[in-house]
């Protein structure tokens, strides 16, 4: 059998439910999925997702270290930086910038350490 991979889902470790749910679905615009705990005092396991990218957000101990960097191919970053900057989130203002990788580039950082690296190819005629 050959061996494929299907698709690769980073999880990211928040401490705060609320604002970890401020940050990726009322400024970044994701979906909650779905929410899982084992019992009601138990920590939170959550799926968040937008346009194809899916996280995984967990409260629990082990499950992934603060401070993760999750680098991002995607279409449209100035429309993402446009929409997410019109919000006027008090703890983030991210640009955008070119970079040596030939891509625009906007990097956000969660209330937990964690980066989001959105990247957008420049084409060899400089169009996106």
């Amino acid at each position: 059998m050959t061996i494929a991979f299907q698709q690769t889902i980073p999880i990211l470790r928040i401490f705060d439910v609320d604002k970890a749910k401020q940050f990726y679905v009322d400024f970044l615009g994701f979906a909650i999925d779905w929410e899982h705990r084992f019992d009601p005092t138990a920590p939170l396991y959550m799926q968040v997702s937008r346009g194809g990218l899916i996280l995984h957000l967990s409260e629990h101990h082990g499950d992934a270290s603060p401070g993760a960097n999750v680098f991002i191919w995607m279409t449209g970053v100035e429309s993402l930086h446009a929409e997410i900057t019109a919000k006027g989130y008090a703890y983030n203002r991210p640009s955008v910038e070119k970079t040596f990788y030939n891509s625009l580039s906007m990097k956000v950082i969660d209330p937990f350490h964690n980066q989001l690296q959105f990247n957008e190819e420049i084409k060899s005629d400089g169009e996106v």
